[in-house]
């Protein structure tokens, strides 16, 4: 197998504007980050990082560092166009860019990452959407941060930890349920008694409420792709992946 660092996604995009999601394969860290982990926070060497985030924006060809957030689970989002925007890292769970020399990222190890571009390639945007941030309303918060309404944007869901392997409780069910009773059919009980939740149809449901119709991706899952994906579940201490979406200045 050959060791790919980058998944290829089938997301028709405007003129000018380019994805990437990036796979744990192809980089310099080692065990348990191998190896191309492009997270600081999580115990892997500076050197490696700093070298698979070089690698990465050579990769791609990228117009900038991307504008890596701090992520904390929440509904923040970064205006990489507004005043202080070059600082990092930024505190937040999305950002949202015009400007031709902005990157837009988020970091994942299997909550969802989403990422949208504006029918004309004016804005895009990226979310990361971890159960907590997708009930406290992370991609209501991008989507409004766009400016654009909803029927106008396109949305790609990024690989994260399927429904076969995400077991939550009751307490996550209800943070859904009770904003929306239909979100109900987003989760099954197991045998041990707890649910088994579908990450990627609750963010669905979510932005089809808020216009956006136009989807793609969502097939993935993290967990139980060892080969390609870091999976903070099944696996602990390890890596994180990158979804990233810029405009190359084409447009």
């Amino acid at each position: 197998m050959n060791a790919d660092p980058l998944l290829e996604i089938d997301w028709r995009l405007p003129r000018g504007v380019r994805a990437a999601f990036t796979t744990r394969q192809g980089g310099s860290s080692r065990a348990p980050w191998d190896s191309f982990n492009l997270a600081v926070h999580v115990g892997d060497a500076s050197a490696d990082v700093a070298r698979n985030r070089a690698q990465l924006r050579s990769l791609l060809n990228l117009p900038a560092e991307p504008c890596w957030l701090n992520q904390v689970h929440g509904v923040g989002v970064a205006d990489l166009d507004g005043p202080g925007a070059a600082a990092a890292p930024v505190t937040a769970d999305a950002a949202v860019a015009r400007g031709a020399a902005r990157v837009c990222v988020v970091m994942v190890a299997d909550c969802l990452p989403v990422l949208f571009a504006s029918r004309g390639g004016t804005v895009i945007a990226a979310a990361h959407a971890g159960w907590r941030g997708l009930a406290a309303g992370v991609l209501e918060r991008a989507v409004g941060s766009t400016g654009v309404p909803g029927g106008e944007l396109s949305a790609w869901l990024g690989p994260a930890i399927s429904r076969a392997h995400f077991e939550v409780g009751d307490e996550v069910r209800a943070a859904f349920v009770d904003a929306d009773a239909a979100a109900a059919e987003s989760f099954a009980m197991n045998a041990n008694g707890r649910w088994q939740a579908d990450l990627p149809g609750l963010a669905r449901r979510r932005l089809r409420a808020l216009g956006v119709t136009d989807i793609s991706g969502g097939e993935w899952c993290t967990y139980a792709d060892r080969a390609r994906f870091y999976s903070h579940r099944r696996d602990g201490k390890g890596g994180r992946m990158a979804a990233l979406i810029w405009k190359d200045g084409r447009g």
